[in-house]
């Protein structure tokens, strides 16, 4: 397995790494016009501003785990549409919970991506994180290519699903690794042994695990 694809894979399921030296595009060609164009620049923009929000979160160096949450916890919320990424990792069975098992479940979803991602997000040192322009459309949604360059050049893909209300429900790893597939089978276990409140439990017991463990040397 290439290195790239171990830091790519930050992306998915997981969060992503990146430090003070990496740089986020300023500007990105769209060669669309009108509607299209507009759903387009909306869709990278959304990306754009949380590769922002990494870098800035990074422009000292890696802060200890909870620190890291509270600064990119903001733009994660932002940037992610939580309520339909819960719904779709957890598939069927989401008509039968209760509002109330609902919304307990996407609380503690997010939470769980959101430390995920702030525990990822310093192990890419070097790293640089492109935005490429090349959109595709799916419908409604937009997909948004991005690149992923270690520091030694060897760069993945990491792509995002922006939907029509320019949030992200999706992300893939060099085009077929999902994030939500990833979570769906991450929480099969404990939705099958204890509905929703084993989803909650189990989510809940991941984030909390990964604040709890000390840092690597």
């Amino acid at each position: 397995m290439r290195l790239t694809r171990r830091l790519a894979a930050a992306l998915v399921a997981a969060p992503l790494s990146i430090v003070p030296s990496i740089t986020v595009p300023l500007a990105l060609p769209l060669l669309a016009t009108g509607p299209a164009w507009a759903a387009d620049e909306a869709a990278v923009q959304t990306v754009r501003d949380l590769y922002a929000a990494f870098a800035a979160a990074l422009k000292d160096g890696p802060s200890p785990l909870p620190a890291r949450v509270e600064a990119v916890g903001p733009a994660i919320e932002k940037a992610f549409d939580f309520p339909a990424m819960t719904r779709i990792a957890v598939g069927s069975k989401w008509s039968s919970f209760t509002p109330e098992q609902q919304a307990a479940v996407i609380d503690a979803f997010k939470r769980s991506l959101t430390v995920t991602y702030a525990n990822r997000l310093a192990r890419a040192a070097g790293g640089k994180f492109e935005v490429t322009p090349k959109i595709e459309e799916r419908g409604a949604q937009r997909v948004v290519p991005t690149r992923v360059t270690a520091a030694d050049g060897d760069d993945s893909a990491v792509d995002f699903v922006v939907n029509a209300d320019n949030r992200i429900q999706d992300v893939l790893l060099n085009g077929d690794v999902s994030e939500i597939a990833a979570q769906r089978n991450a929480l099969s276990a404990p939705l099958k042994s204890g509905g929703a409140d084993g989803v909650v439990k189990f989510l809940r017991a991941r984030a909390d695990g990964m604040l709890a463990a000390k840092p690597t040397p």
